[in-house]
This record gives structure tokens, sequence and C-alpha cells, in this order.
């Protein structure tokens, strides 16, 4: 078995050239929950949809936690190292080792997503975060996040992933030169079809092929 069969995921392949599609779930779900959202997002695109290895109690996850919206950041650092890890072999696994990435996560998985693209911007230039925040605490482990982008989804009332969280992670990776697209919605933790709506308006301005 190689490391890529040890780490429960789901691959689909795409057409050639197209971007691929990493799908990054959110606390309690699986690695086959956004395979919907990314036929969506992403047409024709490759999709790797891994499953998070954390376990809190019997819910899947990415990294741990203390409390609600109190991450373990330096758990957050070695996840997203880990995922940075699986991420380049399974695409050498799977042939597209060109491949520009895009990574979409919900909740948990919308945290390890931005926390991967903003501290290894080599593996993952554009992100779709839906109902995030920032990922690191009270700390700063970004270096240089030049070249990546970010399209942050938020609900206006969410006691999950409050706008000043949000707006934070705005913030810290934009002065460390990555490109931010907000959009706000009114509500809570989710995903809407506004959100939808507004993330595919990202995607279409993005220069995918040159990610």
């Amino acid at each position: 078995m190689t490391a890529v069969d040890s780490w429960p995921h789901v691959w689909i392949p795409g057409e050639a050239g197209a971007p691929l599609a990493l799908m990054l779930h959110g606390t309690g779900a699986d690695e086959h929950d956004l395979l919907v959202l990314g036929k969506t997002l992403l047409p024709g695109s490759p999709i790797l949809s891994p499953r998070g290895r954390v376990s809190e109690s019997g819910m899947n996850r990415w990294f741990a936690r203390m409390g609600e919206g109190i991450f373990d950041v330096d758990d957050v650092i070695a996840r997203a190292g880990e995922l940075a890890d699986f991420l380049r072999d399974a695409k050498a696994h799977y042939g597209v080792d060109g491949a520009p990435v895009v990574a979409v996560g919900f909740s948990n998985g919308a945290n390890i997503a931005s926390a991967l693209a903003l501290l290894h911007p080599g593996s993952v230039r554009a992100v779709a975060a839906f109902s995030g925040m920032y990922p690191f605490g009270d700390r700063d482990p970004v270096i240089d996040a030049t070249g990546v982008s970010l399209f942050l989804a938020n609900g206006t009332d969410d006691p999950m992933a409050p706008l000043p969280s949000v707006t934070k992670l705005d913030e810290v990776a934009t002065s460390h030169g990555a490109d931010v697209a907000r959009s706000v919605r009114q509500g809570g933790h989710g995903l809407s079809e506004h959100d939808l709506t507004e993330a595919r308006k990202w995607l279409a301005g993005l220069a995918l092929t040159e990610l």
C-alpha cells in the first residue's frame, strides 16, 4: 500500500488540462460530502477529495481544537504540512503533476484549505473557503503568500466563523501578498446559492492555467 492509498480519499478523473479540485469537507463529514460541489464549481476538473484524519468524538476533522473556535495552532500547521505532502504524492500518483490546484473547503475544511495555501503556496494557489475563519489563533506563521488567491464566503451571523476572524484572515493574507475576495451574505453557518454564484464569478476571473 502506498502513502496515497493509506489516506482515505476519492479520486475522480477529469479532462486533460483542467485544474485539480481539492475538496475539503467540514467537521463530521467525509470524502464523499463535497463531490457534487466540486463538479458544480469546477465542471470537467479531476477531483481529489481526502478525509480529515483527526477524530473528535468520532467526527472527522482536519486538525485538533480545544473548543469551538479555539484551534490547536501547532496541529493546524502540522496537518497542513501533511496535507501538502499528500497532495504532492497524489498528483504524481494520478498523473496530474502539472495541474493547478483549486482547494474548495467548507467550515473546518475551509480553515485547513486557507492554512494549506498560506503555508504552502506552491501546492495550492487558489482557495474557495465557505464559512471558514482565521486558522492560526493569535499567531501569524505566514511568510510569503504572493500568488495565492482566496475567496472567502461567510454569513453575517455565524457564531462558528465570526466576521472579525474572517477579516483577520483577509488582513493577514493580504499583508503577505495574497489576493483576497470576499462575499458576505445575511445568515449563519452554511453554504447558500448566493455563495455558489459568487464563487463561480470568482473562479471565472482566475487564470487557472497560470496558477
